[in-house]
């Protein structure tokens, strides 16, 4: 019985997967309010009832592609925020690694990039909230930096905010590089290095002279 139990269970997980990137292979065109269950289903080549085993509704199977695409940036940004040197090399391996990710999760990048402020109410609120816990984290580790000494805690959730939107934007504009004609790369990398350079001078003096600390 047990084995019969495992069996199935597998084969459910693998539905699901197939349910995800299915779901994930088609939004390459199109957006997620536009998309339809039968469209997933045809693709995985189950039943539309079989959808209803894995998701309540195409609303729920885009929050678990949320939770994906933005568990896959996590390690990234965890990276960049941790990596020592000084100010110039931590920036242009910054840049590298957002490089590297959008080669390697091209699809999670566009997903997050178009439903961010896209037209399903549940999944901009899923990346909202993810994107809100994921900047108090960065927060915490950014308070670990020197750098960051008599920094609040208000205060270095925004310069976290600050970052993971400045990553996300330049992931996206790295996705958006290759179309754009020659040497479009170079400058994506060339302005994600001028915004985080101007990212890091402000923190530097973000208390000189009682600016900071919620002025």
């Amino acid at each position: 019985m047990s084995h019969t139990l495992g069996v199935r269970q597998a084969q459910k997980q693998k539905t699901r997967r197939a349910l995800l990137d299915a779901a994930l292979e088609l939004l390459e065109e199109q957006s997620l309010s536009s998309l339809g269950l039968r469209e997933v289903t045809r693709a995985v080549g189950v039943a539309p009832t079989a959808f209803y085993r894995h998701f309540r509704s195409i609303e729920d199977l885009g929050v678990a592609l949320v939770e994906e695409a933005l568990g896959s940036l996590h390690p990234m940004i965890r990276t960049i925020v941790s990596t020592t040197g000084d100010g110039e090399e931590r920036i242009a391996r910054a840049v590298e690694l957002i490089a590297g990710h959008v080669d390697a999760h091209p699809a999670h990048v566009r997903f997050i990039a178009r439903e961010r402020h896209g037209g399903v109410q549940a999944v901009r609120a899923a990346i909202r909230d993810q994107l809100a816990l994921f900047a108090v984290e960065v927060g915490e580790a950014l308070a670990e930096d020197p750098v960051s000494a008599g920094w609040g805690e208000e205060d270095l959730v925004m310069l976290a905010q600050l970052y993971v939107d400045q990553m996300l934007g330049t992931a996206s504009l790295f996705l958006e590089a290759p179309g754009s004609g020659a040497g479009a790369r170079e400058r994506v990398s060339r302005m994600a290095v001028r915004r985080l350079r101007l990212i890091g001078i402000g923190r530097a003096h973000w208390l000189d002279g009682g600016v900071g600390g919620g002025e």
